[in-house]
């Protein structure tokens, strides 16, 4: 038999491939010796492939708040007072010792020297001001400015009642056994003189009034009206019906002027009382005999 010669080369990885071959062939039955209590049927199963997960969604991330502004350190500085003041009381209330309380006393005076310092800046402001001056605004405080503006008022006032007057009367109810419609009678009717306003004098019993001749005896308004005390005075526009209590009692006739002067104006209340059977024009009571 002819033998075969193989060069180096392939004799050494023929030699390998059977190392290979012999050691897997002993493992196989190293594997075999030692899982023998898997059975002869015994299969692994095949590792299971990770699936992908699917991307998580993408979640908002909260905006940052806005950065608050930084307070001023006057407001710091006056928080820090307020604070210091209240427990220096609140220590001084629980446990009352001479120093506590000496504590706070010291502390509360220059809190109050500091107020007396503000107030008096601003004192000084609205004096150079007037528009921020308290006693520049509406009524005057100063005697003799007092007097004036009455005075002002006092004539504007007039002049918008006999303006009034020319459309308006005052009714005036009362009765003849009334001491105070006595009382109160010479007052409208000099107020009729000087603002130029008539005054409808009507009688609820009937009997007469000193002053008022052409008084007239009531003929149900005093009803419609609710007239349950006398003296009474309403202002009345008979053309359109309209009447507005002015007041009850006896009143001044600066007090006429000004409860004329309000429920008079744009904003006043406007309280109509219609008399039975009429429409338009209000039906006066007739004079009485």
């Amino acid at each position: 038999m002819k033998r075969v010669a193989f060069p180096i080369p392939v004799c050494l990885a023929l030699a390998s491939m059977l190392g290979a071959s012999a050691a897997s062939a002993q493992d196989a039955a190293a594997r075999y010796w030692s899982d023998r209590w898997r059975g002869w049927h015994f299969y692994e199963d095949p590792m299971p492939e990770e699936r992908e997960r699917p991307p998580l969604p993408d979640k908002e991330v909260p905006a940052a708040p806005p950065a608050l502004p930084a307070k001023a350190p006057e407001l710091v500085e006056f928080e820090r007072l307020q604070k210091t003041l209240e427990d220096t009381r609140n220590i001084a209330i629980m446990r009352p010792t001479e120093a506590n309380v000496r504590r706070y006393m010291e502390l509360e005076s220059q809190v109050v020297a500091r107020a007396s310092y503000f107030a008096d800046v601003a004192q000084r402001v609205a004096w150079a001001t007037p528009a921020l001056d308290p006693t520049l605004q509406g009524r005057p405080v100063n005697a003799k400015a007092l007097e004036v503006f009455e005075q002002t008022e006092l004539v504007d006032r007039s002049h918008s009642i006999a303006e009034l007057g020319k459309d308006h009367v005052l009714f005036f109810f009362y009765r003849s056994d009334c001491p105070y419609c006595h009382a109160f009678a010479p007052t409208l009717a000099a107020f009729q003189a000087r603002h130029g306003i008539q005054v409808v004098a009507i009688s609820v019993d009937g009997g007469p009034m000193p002053g008022f001749p052409n008084a007239r005896a009531d003929n149900g308004i005093a009803t419609t009206l609710k007239v349950t005390q006398v003296p009474a005075v309403f202002l009345a526009q008979p053309f359109t019906g309209k009447i507005t209590p002015i007041g009850f009692g006896v009143l001044s006739e600066s007090q006429l002027l000004e409860r004329i002067a309000v429920v008079s104006g744009p904003q006043g209340p406007q309280a109509e009382a219609m008399l039975p059977g009429t429409t338009q024009r209000l039906a006066l009571p007739q004079e009485a005999p």
